[in-house]
């Protein structure tokens, strides 16, 4: 019943927020001799925060149509070249010449942890330059129809399987937050398997590997709950008229809630200068802080199995770092990753994926050769400069980039079949040019004697 409360509560709300809209368009009128007064000032901030506040944020876009690539801006077109019921891979392409060396094809794979995809869209737009930039964009699972069946972890970690498949080799991989563990996963599988589409670099950007280290508040509270209350108190189902009814989710309003929880204050601290900024008239960070909570209040559902099997296997019982992890009754083995280097970047104020958390991915994947692996810690930096911001464009974006065109030569080199030894001379039974001046010397001398 949370979910059809929460529905009513939206439907309630909305001629309050219609008239609220309304209040705000009168009130910031040019043609209203009041607009310029404080009180409608005051009035019109009033109603532009009450009418934000409860309205449903929709599916943003990636909203990047250029790139700037060698110094030319060319066209970006996103595509979807590979679609399951659950997630599309999206393409950017880029309108580049037919002359020019193909860039390295890079795998984001995206959160599946309420945010859409487009939280990314820096990482995305960091990586446009220099590189075929593919992205995992994962559906509301409440668009999803309950006849598509259902969405696990395994799920999940065949997706990530399937994706590599279609891309081919010479594939690039960026997990980012939640993913790195199913996709740690993927690739542990594809290697036991000896699967010749395993990427060339894996890439795990303030993943939850071992929540044991360092935890957080997210992970102390999920030890603390178990389970059976999270399946008790967050999941519910998909109420009329949504495409995806009936369906068992854990919706995505309860996860912004949780999200917002952890720093109530920094949020309401925003909210506060927010309205400052439209009393005083300051446009340009009444504006940011629009773009910001546009972007962060757009959620999705997620299915209820996999957030709970997420939640038990990853966060309760840990079962990676325990070796006890299965995928189809197949156990997951990180020892198996042989062939793909392995990049991490931690956050050191990241306060939803403690540090050491990611940095635990080499203590499993242990026959990666030390040459082969790499982890960064950037300075200054909480959850969400680990893959965006100024930082991540100046420091982190650098390194990932550059550690992926370092392996991706070194295994080109190392593919080329070995050079052939240069045939030994035979011994020349022609005289030398020393020999022959020396016996030329020798006949001069036995004439002369």
């Amino acid at each position: 019943m949370l979910y059809h409360w929460y529905e009513a509560t939206h439907a309630m709300l909305s001629p309050y927020r219609a008239m609220a809209d309304a209040t705000k368009l009168a009130l910031n009128s040019p043609v209203n001799p009041f607009s310029h007064m404080p009180m409608a000032k005051q009035m019109a901030a009033g109603a532009e925060m009450f009418e934000r506040a409860t309205r449903r944020y929709g599916k943003p876009g990636f909203e990047l149509p250029t790139a700037l690539v060698g110094g030319e801006r060319v066209a970006v077109t996103e595509k979807a070249v590979w679609q399951r019921p659950f997630c599309d891979l999206v393409h950017f392409q880029r309108a580049l010449p037919a002359r020019r060396r193909p860039d390295p094809k890079v795998l984001i794979v995206a959160p599946m942890s309420g945010h859409y995809a487009t939280l990314l869209r820096g990482t995305v737009e960091a990586f446009l330059p220099n590189h075929e930039v593919f992205i995992t964009d994962w559906l509301d699972a409440r668009r999803v129809p309950l006849a598509d069946g259902r969405f696990d972890l395994d799920d999940y970690v065949d997706y990530i399987v399937s994706m590599l498949h279609f891309l081919g080799p010479d594939t690039h991989v960026m997990a980012v937050c939640q993913p790195a563990v199913p996709v740690f996963m993927a690739v542990a599988r594809m290697e036991a398997e000896d699967d010749p589409f395993v990427p060339t670099t894996l890439t795990l950007m303030g993943g939850p590997i071992d929540t044991r280290s360092n935890p957080t508040a997210v992970n102390k509270l999920a030890e603390e709950r178990g389970t059976e209350w999270f399946r008790r108190n967050v999941i519910t189902t998909v109420p009329f008229p949504h495409p995806g009814m009936l369906r068992p989710v854990y919706p995505g309003f309860l996860q912004i809630n949780g999200f917002m929880s952890m720093n109530l204050d920094r949020h309401v601290d925003a909210h506060r200068e927010m309205f400052r900024n439209l009393v005083k008239g300051d446009g340009d960070n009444a504006q940011k802080h629009r773009s910001f909570y546009d972007e962060y209040l757009a959620v999705m559902d997620l299915t209820a199995e996999f957030y709970l099997q997420t939640i038990e296997r990853v966060f309760v019982e840990h079962h990676l770092p325990r070796g006890t992890m299965m995928h189809r009754n197949e156990r997951v083995d990180p020892k198996a990753i042989k062939r793909v280097a392995l990049l991490t970047v931690e956050g050191e104020k990241d306060d939803i994926t403690g540090g050491g958390q990611t940095l635990a991915a080499h203590g499993l994947a242990t026959s990666i050769p030390e040459d082969m692996r790499h982890h960064h810690l950037q300075a200054a930096v909480g959850h969400y400069g680990v893959f965006n911001g100024s930082r991540f464009r100046a420091d982190i974006a650098p390194r990932v980039m550059d550690f992926m065109r370092t392996h991706a030569y070194r295994k080109a080199q190392a593919a080329k079949p070995p050079a052939k030894a240069p045939a030994k001379d035979k011994p020349s039974t022609k005289p030398t040019v020393l020999k022959m001046i020396r016996g030329g010397r020798t006949a001069d001398a036995a004439k002369g004697s």
